[in-house]
């Protein structure tokens, strides 16, 4: 390896920030309509915006990306064409498929409350002051985005919403959480649940009638 190969700078770690997801098809000539995660759509998605698509493996554009040829408002509903996307059955194929876009590392999100999956992952959760688990990554789903906590060698599945995250400080390096009963915790058995006291099913074997009391001599 040469001296100048070997001096050449560490290429930065490529970081993305979901901006949408598609979430319906629209009309017959490939329009989508978009379920929006950021604050400028009309600067996102201009002509020529090219996005990373996270599809199942068995998708047809799996490892694909997708182009804007046009984005319009439409009873203020988001519209978008795509480039070869041209009808409504291709349009399908692409239902419920997120949008991602490459963004510089050392850049921060421009959307109030919106971080990046490398900004969230490592740091502290915390509950009633003390550190229980750490996040380990960030799934986004259909419905809402996940948080994976570990928690001592299991994992626990923390929906980001703001009722159960309700501090994110990255500067601090933790999350904040008031999860629900039962989240991080096994519950304690439901009354009716209790095994009954050894002493007790003795006094009720004692108070069984013995079958030789009732015998007839």
């Amino acid at each position: 390896m040469s001296d100048a190969a070997q001096s050449r700078p560490a290429k930065p770690p490529r970081t993305q920030l979901r901006v949408g997801r598609l979430v319906k098809a629209h009309g017959l000539k490939g329009a989508l309509k978009l379920e929006l995660y950021t604050d400028d759509p009309d600067g996102r998605f201009v002509p020529g915006a090219t996005f990373t698509l996270q599809v199942p493996t068995s998708s047809p554009w799996h490892g694909k990306t997708l182009t804007v040829r046009e984005f319009r408002w439409m009873n203020s509903h988001a519209v978008a064409f795509f480039e070869g996307v041209d009808d409504r059955s291709g349009a399908e194929e692409l239902v419920r498929a997120i949008l991602w876009i490459d963004e510089d590392a050392a850049s921060a999100p421009a959307e109030d409350d919106a971080w990046y999956d490398h900004q969230l992952v490592g740091l502290d959760v915390v509950r009633d002051g003390e550190v229980v688990g750490r996040v380990a990554r960030v799934d986004h789903m259909p419905a809402q985005d996940l948080l994976t906590v570990t928690v001592g060698e299991r994992e626990v599945l923390v929906p980001f919403v703001k009722a159960i995250v309700p501090e994110v400080d990255v500067t601090a390096g933790r999350v904040v959480v008031t999860p629900p009963p039962g989240l991080f915790e096994d519950l304690p058995p439901a009354a009716d649940d209790e095994p009954e006291p050894a002493d007790t099913k003795a006094e009720a074997a004692d108070a069984t009638p013995d079958e030789d009391d009732h015998r007839e001599d």
